[in-house]
């Protein structure tokens, strides 16, 4: 295990660097409930042996080649109805730091998914928890860098490296990546859910175009018109004019 402080920056600060672990997740789980985290300590993984991503399923990355990272951010002056400000500064972040590179065609797909054209480049899992009178989230981050080549059962993935032909400093990238989430959780913590609302929308994939989603059984088409402050999915001519994250899913052809 490697540590490396960077003074001047809230999040990213220690980074912890590891070779393997179950999850970048759980380790910060576990971190604050022995109160050996503080608000910014980062934890990034070469390698995750069961990597968690949205709804139970797990998240695949070849050892070495992506970033699989975990922020812990202390979020105890955040109000509870602004919970959704929360998934918006770290989808924030992401898209800042993936569009440097991409440049143009990022997108950030409802509700914390990176998305390059209509591929993915990377994904956010946040948890949240309580310790001693203090909340805090659990940012995971897993985005596809440097692998080439992907499990074809995974629809559409794509890295850095595919859309670049370039190849990365992993690890450099992490810390950068810190950076840029950094930027958006001060927004948070000043209570500027509007900026965070309305640049979240500005990025918004698929917005103002006509996509297919589906509930249960059912396919429909409808457009996409923006995410609102409590984060539902907000549509025309759709089955109905807003979906809760879990309720619907975007199919693409």
């Amino acid at each position: 295990m490697f540590v490396t402080h960077q003074p001047l920056i809230k999040l990213g600060n220690p980074f912890i660097q590891l070779l393997e672990v179950d999850s970048t997740n759980n380790y910060a789980h576990r971190l604050i409930k022995t109160g050996l985290a503080d608000s910014g300590t980062a934890i990034f993984a070469a390698q995750q042996t069961h990597g968690k991503g949205q709804m139970g399923k797990k998240w695949q990355a070849n050892k070495g080649e992506n970033i699989t990272l975990s922020i812990i951010a202390n979020i105890s002056t955040v109000h509870l109805q602004n919970q959704f400000g929360l998934v918006a500064m770290a989808a924030l972040g992401c898209y800042d730091f993936f569009n440097r590179y991409a440049i143009d065609a990022t997108a950030i797909k409802w509700s914390n998914d990176l998305y390059w054209n209509d591929k993915k480049a990377g994904g956010i899992l946040i948890e949240t928890l309580q310790h001693h009178q203090q909340r805090f989230a659990i940012i995971g981050i897993g985005i596809n860098i440097n692998q080439p080549i992907f499990d074809p059962n995974l629809p559409n993935p794509v890295s850095l490296k595919q859309i670049t032909g370039k190849h990365f400093d992993v690890v450099a990238l992490a810390q950068e990546l810190c950076v840029c989430i950094d930027k958006w959780y001060n927004v948070l913590l000043q209570g500027d859910h509007h900026l965070l609302l309305e640049t979240y929308n500005q990025h918004l994939y698929k917005k103002d175009n006509i996509v297919t989603l589906k509930k249960g059984n059912i396919k429909f088409n409808c457009t996409i018109k923006a995410v609102a402050a409590n984060g539902e999915l907000q549509v025309e001519n759709g089955l109905q004019d807003s979906f809760q994250f879990g309720e619907v899913e975007l199919k693409l052809k």
